[in-house]
């Protein structure tokens, strides 16, 4: 049995609203449709526990050098024009989530196509079961919300999975639902 995930518009508001990074001219407006949206406040909640949960990190991983800071500008402005870091950058859009099967979401964050690595934020839903596979490469995976068992493992949220190339999952479930950070390689093998 699966559960079907819905969306609404303004659900990629939700994280920059969680994050503090929304215009604050739109705040008001955004807090008002919350109020009436259970989709958007279901995915506040979820975002809000994650955001709270940084405020424990120590602040020099929450806030790099000037160095790293740097770095990271000048390799963003080479990315936003193909290559050179010269020109305007392009304006960051948050990934929209794709229902990839029943009950299955994913939202891609980043690929590497010279590793064949993808990074994503995927969610189950409550008596979901990902399909049985096999890990072409290092897989890592960070439960951010509700529970999922990797074969006889139980994870809570906070906990972290690491597989390593040539292993396999046979049952990936989620019997409450749960969203997740997964680090994987593009040509793992569903069987």
């Amino acid at each position: 049995m699966s559960a079907r995930i819905d969306r609404c518009d303004r659900s990629d508001l939700v994280s920059a609203l969680a994050l503090g990074a929304l215009d604050p001219s739109d705040v008001p407006e955004m807090q008002a449709h919350l109020a009436g949206c259970s989709v958007c406040r279901h995915e506040m909640e979820a975002t809000s526990r994650i955001v709270e949960a940084f405020a424990g990190w120590p602040t020099d991983v929450l806030r790099p050098s000037p160095a790293l800071w740097e770095r990271l500008a000048t390799r963003i402005g080479a990315d936003a024009v193909g290559g050179s870091a010269a020109g305007s950058a392009r304006r960051w859009a948050e990934p929209e989530w794709e229902e990839v099967a029943p009950g299955i979401s994913c939202k891609v964050l980043a690929t590497d196509p010279d590793r064949d690595l993808v990074s994503m934020l995927v969610r189950l839903a409550p008596g979901v079961e990902y399909p049985p596979h096999d890990h072409a490469a290092v897989e890592e995976l960070h439960l951010l919300d509700g529970e999922l068992w990797i074969n006889d493992k139980k994870l809570h949220p906070g906990d972290y999975n690491r597989a390593e190339p040539g292993t396999g999952d046979d049952r990936v479930w989620s019997e409450t639902g749960c969203t997740c950070v997964l680090v994987t390689s593009s040509r793992d093998a569903l069987r």
